[in-house]
């Protein structure tokens, strides 16, 4: 990663109410100090997903003392994943535990997501959000649970029993009011439950380049000028009416009522910030997406880009939206359903979460046997 020196556009984003986490996680990063390090140039959280565990997995010798422990005891592949991610999370937490104190709980995450298998199973995400919580035994923990239908219900559950939730995969704006009224339940029922509703912290993870990549195809395939000139816009506006969707329902009587209790409002998270179309600037879905209350979470690449170059102007949501609803309605216009895309985009992100989870399963079962293997032949 690069020289942390340089991290005054950090500094800038989370001046204007932006904060800056970090989409990866591994042993390397805890161990090896560098997650100190960037928290030190102003990462404010973690997140991670399947793909980030099987890729830390895969590389380096740090899970081999764990994995070799694992094999005395006889666990099996679902129980080596489950103990050997929710350890890379709980070190995570404890590096993270200063920015946690400083920012009264708002920042200082870290964000572990239920077996994503179950994102259809209400009842399955319910169990596997509590054992989860349990188990890593930090306050600084988010569960992170799909923004499925089913998992609506499943968000509300796991907030009314204090359990502080990252709700993610959301493509589309209805959805996403729907998460949003799901997290006012969990509150109302927390608050009835007799917890503390100021301890419970929730951020919605809200895609933004997945949206580009997809409309951009369907637009290349009409081929006409117009269609290419609404190219790699449609991710910025969708995401910049989510916030006035935000902006809309934390200003209802049904939301001031919990505020009165304690209750922080759920943040906006842009989650899928990296530019996948190499014709765009690398900080795009950074310095595009500016406003308070803000998460940006971003892969490593995107966050050296960000503290090397990134040029942070100030709000650059607030003030967009007629504009932003006029991308999606010439889109519309042009053919390009925003429902078929938005639905497409939620099917092949649930397809891609279970395939990185069997390759996860896939590693640690590779990873078993081959110490096993070595335990043998001693």
């Amino acid at each position: 990663m690069t020289d942390h020196d340089s991290s005054s556009s950090l500094r800038d984003l989370q001046r204007h109410g932006v904060s800056v986490w970090l989409d990866d996680l591994s042993r390397e990063l805890t161990d090896g100090g560098e997650l100190g390090r960037l928290v030190e140039a102003g990462v404010l959280g973690v997140t991670s997903n399947p793909t980030i565990f099987a890729t830390a997995l895969s590389k380096g010798d740090r899970y081999t003392d764990q994995v070799k422990e694992l094999v005395a005891v006889g666990a099996d592949t679902e129980e080596a994943v489950f103990q050997i991610t929710t350890e890379d999370v709980r070190k995570a937490c404890d590096v993270l535990k200063p920015v946690f104190d400083r920012t009264d709980g708002l920042d200082g995450r870290v964000s572990l997501e239920v077996d994503p298998r179950q994102a259809r199973d209400t009842a399955g995400t319910e169990v596997s959000a509590r054992k989860l919580w349990k188990a890593v035994d930090r306050q600084n923990l988010y569960i992170k649970i799909p923004a499925t239908v089913e998992g609506l219900a499943a968000i509300s559950t796991a907030l009314s029993e204090g359990i502080s939730v990252n709700v993610t995969l959301i493509f589309s704006l209805d959805r996403y009011r729907a998460v949003m009224q799901a997290f006012l339940t969990g509150l109302e029922q927390a608050k009835q439950n007799g917890h503390d509703i100021s301890k419970i912290e929730s951020v919605a993870s809200f895609f933004v380049s997945r949206v580009d990549t997809e409309i951009d195809k369907r637009l290349e395939e009409i081929g006409t000028d117009e269609a290419k000139a609404l190219r790699s816009k449609a991710g910025l506006a969708n995401a910049r009416l989510a916030y006035q969707a935000y902006e809309e329902v934390f200003s209802t009587p049904r939301w001031q009522v919990l505020k009165e209790s304690g209750a922080r409002a759920q943040r906006p998270l842009w989650a899928s910030t990296g530019v996948k179309n190499p014709d765009l600037p690398d900080t795009l879905y950074v310095t595009g997406l500016v406003a308070p209350n803000t998460v940006n979470t971003m892969p490593g690449k995107t966050l050296d880009a960000t503290i090397d170059h990134a040029e942070v102007t100030g709000d650059t949501i607030r003030g967009s939206y007629g504009e932003a609803q006029a991308v999606l309605d010439d889109l519309e216009r042009l053919g390009v359903s925003y429902t078929d895309v938005v639905e497409f985009l939620e099917t092949d992100g649930l397809d891609k979460f279970e395939k990185s989870w069997t390759e996860l399963l896939q590693t640690v079962t590779d990873e078993l046997e081959r110490v096993r293997t070595q335990v043998e032949a001693q």
